[in-house]
């Protein structure tokens, strides 16, 4: 239970900053509006949308309009109002979730002791609550809450390892598709590599940052079980565009077609999926008469043999590296487990020793016929080790 320290002078100052930023845009949507109304009330920030500035309305609740992040996203070039509701919500969100949470949360010994529950998810993986330090923002605006997250001494340093693309990796390795071990093994770019098939590229040098993003989506939507609907809404192309893309990826990776059909075979037949260390999930919907019901299940069998085979990898790697920590001498503490990240404090003296010995125990948690990759930073605070 080594908690990790919080910072509270730099969290309340970042506090400070939200709150002038929510206001600012407080006052800047009551003027867009032409009136002052309560922000977060869906049913009179309904009326003013559909109502007064006549916005079309995308969806409709058994209470009246819907304001949800979907319909504000539909909505954001038919006024200025819609962007300026959405980054209200999120400045507020950040505000009372993490500066106004974490400070509810700390410690007398100025540390957040969160608690990892085992059984919470279906897939096996560890979830966090009291507080969720899973969910603290790693992208945009919000990252920057992890600058209050720092070493609880002086002299050390905040160090991170992640498995970079894991699922992907257990997935080659589960499926046995030559071409993505391959890639892997080679060190290739793998949404780099599924982007000149999807768009029948020659070279990787062809592959713009848009075309990238669509076939990293697609690689991920796969492991999921993506419909070519899905596809279509997370990455905002036409329906017919998304099935290309999914035949293109199954053309390139034939036996992950394969491996999907066998795991919805064998779910079918036993009841059952297994991950790599034969951690069973139970699937008594994919006999059911319900369709959608039927559909989730299927899903699930392809999917839990990938992200639970992942979630057991770490898990091998947290209980061997706290042995190589001791066996090592160091001082380093082992912090948190966000997915497939472990988060540490050491001293700044270890840093270079702790940047061997933390990859080399992940690595080695489990052998797949694809080489694990392990990805690590470290700074003064958790922001930086990244």
């Amino acid at each position: 239970f080594n908690g990790i320290t919080l910072n509270a002078k730099t969290l309340k100052a970042m506090g400070t900053e939200f709150s002038q930023s929510i206001k600012i845009l407080e006052e800047k949507i009551y003027a867009e509006a032409g009136v002052k109304f309560n922000l977060n009330s869906p049913k009179q920030l309904g009326e003013i949308l559909f109502e007064k500035l006549n916005l079309p309305v995308i969806k409709k609740t058994k209470t009246g309009y819907s304001t949800s992040v979907d319909v504000l996203n539909e909505l954001k070039s038919a006024s200025p109002i819609v962007q300026d509701i959405l980054d209200y919500r999120g400045w507020a969100k950040l505000n009372s979730t993490y500066v106004v949470g974490l400070l509810k949360a700390q410690l007398p010994d100025h540390k957040i002791h969160t608690r990892y529950l085992q059984t919470l998810t279906q897939t096996g993986r560890l979830s966090s609550v009291d507080p969720n330090m899973q969910n603290i923002p790693a992208r945009d605006e919000g990252k920057i809450i992890r600058k209050a997250f720092v070493p609880s001494h002086e002299g050390w340093q905040i160090f991170s390892s992640d498995y970079s693309q894991i699922e992907l990796r257990v997935l080659s390795h589960i499926s046995g598709d030559e071409n993505m071990q391959e890639a892997f093994k080679h060190g290739v770019d793998i949404h780099a590599n599924t982007a000149m098939k999807i768009f029948g590229l020659s070279s990787p040098d062809q592959v713009t940052p848009d075309m990238r993003r669509q076939a990293k989506a697609t690689n991920f939507g796969i492991v999921y079980g993506i419909s070519d609907y899905g596809l279509s809404q997370n990455i905002g192309i036409s329906r017919k565009q998304a099935k290309a893309f999914i035949d293109g990826y199954f053309d390139q990776y034939p036996k992950v077609h394969d491996y999907m059909d066998a795991m919805v075979k064998k779910a079918r037949e036993d009841g059952y999926v297994e991950t790599l260390f034969h951690r069973r999930r139970y699937l008594p919907q994919i006999h059911s008469r319900n369709f959608n019901l039927r559909k989730f299940a299927e899903r699930t069998a392809m999917n839990t043999p990938i992200q639970g085979s992942a979630a057991d990898i770490i898990k091998v790697a947290m209980i061997r590296m706290q042995k190589a920590l001791d066996e090592a001498g160091l001082q380093a503490k082992m912090l948190l487990q966000v997915h497939d990240e472990l988060i540490f404090e050491a001293p700044e003296e270890e840093i270079a020793q702790l940047s061997e010995l933390v990859p080399k125990v992940m690595d080695s948690a489990v052998h797949l016929d694809v080489p694990l990759k392990v990805e690590s930073h470290y700074g003064p605070t958790w922001f930086d080790a990244k």
